[in-house]
């Protein structure tokens, strides 16, 4: 029979302060929680992205002083017995809970962090009143309300000895070469043992998914996801009670969370078919249809061609900022300042390729749901 399991945490305390809940970092040695046949429903109980660091009552002064180091506290691993290298794993997202302890949740702007952190250098937070699974109201961003899409932004597996190696690898090389990339630091690591200096920081995705921030991975959507070390070794957190595809500033809303999933193998599948990266299905709608698919909004477009009027060469990136600055510009109109418009744009706006072939200009759409004000 299938049983459930529950990793309960206190939410109160940081991660360091129960280490034998979950982990910061990606390594294949890092010991389960526990262990689970596939079918067995598993309750993960989450911390917040910052690991408790932010509370109702923080200002902006708290997020420029935040220890970044502990970002992202995550649930596990599990241990899913019989996942073996080239299988597989079948994630059914089941349900979330959204903040079962206390109904709250923030935005913030990191400085040095976020798409446009360049044009957005102060620190910033918007606190977020939750209620319940249907929508979210905050004072810092008034006249808007957000409805409840919950999503973990960080679920995936252990990566293997040599994919972990190759990862630090490259990005050691783009950071180098002037790119943006965090390499290993054992600083603020959970577990703080011999795998602190070479464990994988959680900020990207990579092919272990991760810190993937795909909205559509409601409950109800099934991931899959290729299997690199033996039980898969599976893990969550940084769930978001609501995220415009983009996450532009760097968070969602953020918060913490119950995350309930079904675990399934395809034995052999991930090998035989070639499969590298995740992948993800549903049979009907990720969130309310309105929301899915605005009925209502106004979207801004941008191409690649730089502030400065110089022209870049098929560039999504400078296309994506143009789409979003025209957006804040718009905010701007509808009497929100400019850190406001960014949150808004973070937590609610959907940033859409709408072609890559008329070269140079890449075209990328930035949609506002209208819905969203009251």
């Amino acid at each position: 029979m299938p049983q459930e399991h529950v990793i309960a945490i206190d939410p109160h305390k940081p991660l360091a302060e129960e280490p034998n809940t979950g982990h910061n970092r990606w390594h294949e040695a890092i010991e389960p929680v526990l262990e689970a046949d596939p079918g067995d429903l598993v309750v993960y109980e989450t911390r917040d992205a910052f690991d408790g660091q932010l509370t109702p009552g923080s200002t902006a002064a708290d997020v420029a002083n935040a220890d970044l180091s502990v970002v992202h506290p995550l649930t596990g691993p599990v241990y899913v017995k019989g996942a073996e290298p080239g299988d597989l794993l079948e994630v059914e997202l089941v349900d979330i809970e959204a903040d079962p302890w206390e109904q709250w949740g923030y935005t913030v702007e990191v400085p040095g962090f976020g798409f446009l952190r360049d044009e957005f250098p102060d620190p910033f937070i918007a606190h977020w009143q939750l209620h319940g699974n249907e929508y979210a109201e905050s004072e810092d961003l008034p006249g808007i309300r957000i409805r409840c899409n919950p999503h973990p932004g960080t679920f995936g597996v252990a990566p293997s000895a040599g994919l972990r190696r190759r990862a630090a690898e490259r990005e050691a090389e783009l950071a180098e070469s002037g790119g943006f990339a965090l390499p290993p630091d054992p600083t603020g690591a959970v577990p703080s043992d011999s795998t602190a200096g070479e464990a994988l920081r959680t900020i990207p995705p990579r092919e272990n998914a991760g810190n993937i921030d795909i909205k559509q991975f409601s409950p109800g959507t099934t991931m899959l996801i290729p299997v690199h070390t033996e039980g898969a070794l599976v893990s969550t957190g940084d769930v978001h009670y609501a995220q415009g595809d983009c996450e532009a500033c760097g968070t969602a809303i953020e918060m913490r969370s119950r995350v309930i999933v079904r675990f399934g193998l395809r034995k052999g599948e991930a090998e035989r078919k070639g499969i590298r990266d995740l992948q993800f299905y549903r049979d009907d709608y990720f969130t309310y249809p309105e929301m899915a698919v605005p009925r209502r909004f106004h979207a801004t477009t941008g191409i690649s061609v730089r502030r400065d009027g110089t022209n870049a060469s098929e560039d999504l990136t400078v296309a994506a900022k143009n789409a979003l600055l025209n957006m804040i510009e718009h905010l701007e109109t509808r009497g929100y300042t400019r850190q406001q418009a960014y949150a808004i744009c973070s937590v609610a706006v959907d940033l859409r390729i709408s072609q890559t072939v008329d070269v140079p200009n890449l075209l990328v759409s930035a949609l506002l749901p209208l819905d969203i004000f009251m």
